[in-house]
């Protein structure tokens, strides 16, 4: 692709000599508070935007940038990249290292909390993100839910969580994330990163989740919000029927097993056996039947 060729010839990206002088510049040290794991391998950057299957046409919103490893990757290959920083001391770097190593880039920084984020100085069709681990779930369902605009993206996350993300039901680690998740999108694993190409080297192991919008919402937002509470009411205690797991939620065992059974789901079945489409069934149910 000569487009993507033309614009990795004026991207210098970011190498482990490069990140550490950085740091040491800003008096910066990884937190884990903030989640921060830093990406030192050019070559692994280069992967991680491969697997977003970006075309060269989109604008893509960051999270957690950094010193800007995975920003300088997107900026070889993306139209536009809108980055969203919490960190002063990186955000005041950020700047003059994309003006450094991306001369000419469309990179437009946003200095906030990306949970509070309810506007960007554009409209986003991907989201690729190396996500703070701590906040990697709400942040990402934060942004689907926030900005409509987001066709499809590609996050780095811990890797037990990129399993639950991308676990189908009848998985062990299906759960919440899995099925909120899948009402705005289709998820896959997208492969392993290794714990060498971090700095500092976290102690678990990260994986990449390729995400892909819905071409239709599955439904309103009203229903959304509803058939979250299902979802939240149905896992609260995932061991359990849906008949009990679901009794406060409905107000009795004997009113949730209506609801099931309106919903053409077995009050016997398990939070763990059903697709979000399921659960959305059931919030209408209820809702059709009435709270009381």
């Amino acid at each position: 692709m000569t487009e993507a060729g033309n614009h990795q010839s004026s991207v210098e990206l970011l190498g482990a000599a490069d990140i550490r002088e950085l740091a040491a510049k800003l008096d910066v040290v990884p937190t884990k508070k903030l989640g921060q794991n830093f990406v030192t391998d050019p070559n692994t950057i280069r992967r991680i935007v491969a697997a977003a299957k970006l075309t060269g046409s989109e604008t893509v919103v960051e999270i957690g940038p950094g010193l800007g490893s995975l920003t300088l990757g997107l900026l070889e290959v993306a139209a536009a990249v809108i980055a969203v920083e919490i960190d002063p001391k990186l955000a005041s770097e950020l700047e003059a290292t994309i003006a450094k190593r991306a001369p000419g880039k469309a990179f437009t920084l946003v200095r906030n909390d990306a949970l509070k984020v309810a506007e960007l100085p554009g409209q986003p069709s991907a989201l690729v993100a190396n996500l703070p681990y701590n906040i990697s779930v709400p942040v990402l369902l934060h942004f689907l839910e926030t900005f409509d605009s987001l066709r499809f993206g590609l996050v780095l996350v811990q890797a037990e969580v990129a399993h639950r993300l991308a676990a189908e039901p009848g998985n062990k680690v299906y759960g919440i994330p899995s099925v909120k998740l899948a009402w705005y999108s289709e998820a896959t694993l997208a492969g392993n990163i290794g714990r060498n190409v971090f700095w500092p080297a976290p102690n678990v192991d990260s994986a990449l989740v390729y995400f892909a919008k819905r071409e239709t919402a599955l439904g309103t937002e009203a229903e959304r919000l509803a058939t979250f509470d299902a979802v939240d009411a149905g896992f609260s205690q995932r061991r359990k029927t849906l008949r009990q797991a679901l009794a406060d939620w409905a107000g009795s065992p004997a009113k949730a097993e209506e609801i099931l059974i309106a919903a053409g789901v077995s009050p016997q079945a398990r939070a763990e056996e059903l697709k979000v489409h399921d659960f959305l069934r059931i919030s209408k149910a209820k809702n059709a039947l009435g709270d009381n």
